[in-house]
């Protein structure tokens, strides 16, 4: 089974709100559940979106510079924030 077959679209709105988020740079406050089902709050800067095997995915920078990928419908919160707050 891929990635993608279980995924669940998300609103355009939302979608938006992380195109928004790429170009002016901010920091995002992102709750999210992994595949595993663990749930994780992390501040991240998002730097791309990317649809591939039917899904969509926020490719975002820790502050240690290491990059991720979060699929948009595990993501439960994400709130602008500045960084080191």
């Amino acid at each position: 089974m891929s990635d993608g077959e279980d995924y669940i679209p998300v609103d355009c709105g939302l979608y938006s709100h992380y195109e928004l988020a790429i170009m002016r740079g901010w920091h995002l406050q992102v709750t999210w559940q992994d595949p595993a089902g663990l749930d994780h709050i992390e501040l991240l800067r998002p730097r791309d979106l990317q649809t591939r095997d039917h899904a969509e995915y926020l490719i975002a920078e820790r502050g240690d510079g290491e990059r991720i990928e979060i699929r948009l419908d595990r993501i439960r919160e994400a709130q602008r924030r500045e960084e080191g707050s």
